[in-house]
């Protein structure tokens, strides 16, 4: 739990902030709500979200077009209780004290929506696991079950 706040707060890092970060910072805050405080970042964010990846959310109920990419910071890594960083290579500080998962998903970047849609899933049913584990409960905010969201 972040020191400002009762309710946890999960960063999610990818270098470019355009892809995969923002899917799984999209999916978490649909399913959590606000019982979860959520954030991405890259440490070399682009100008911003892959439309790719803006397309393959879209099949899912979820805008994340006028996502802007954001500039990972010491400052959001400290913010933060759990870090995630989804790619190989991605460049996070680190602080005592903060967990730290790391993903290892492949980067949409460059592949149509049939491949990206691929990843997607895969991040999907990564961020229902945690979203029941920050929940603590199968669902997630009351009303919306975490199985709601794709197949």
């Amino acid at each position: 739990m972040s020191v400002t706040s009762k309710k946890p707060s999960v960063l999610f890092v990818c270098v470019h902030n355009t892809g995969r970060s923002q899917m799984a910072a999209a999916y978490l805050a649909h399913l959590a709500g606000d019982a979860v405080e959520v954030r991405s970042a890259g440490s070399a964010p682009a100008f911003r979200v892959n439309p790719v990846v803006a397309e393959a959310m879209a099949e899912e109920g979820i805008d994340i077009r006028r996502e802007i990419p954001k500039l990972l910071t010491a400052d959001a890594v400290q913010a933060s209780d759990l870090v995630i960083t989804m790619g190989r290579g991605d460049d996070c500080p680190v602080f005592p004290g903060k967990r730290y998962l790391a993903w290892g998903l492949g980067d949409p970047a460059g592949h149509p929506v049939e491949a990206v849609r691929l990843i997607r899933d895969e991040i999907r049913e990564r961020v229902r696991a945690l979203a029941a584990e920050l929940l603590g409960r199968g669902a997630a905010r009351p009303g919306l079950e975490v199985s709601s969201l794709g197949a």
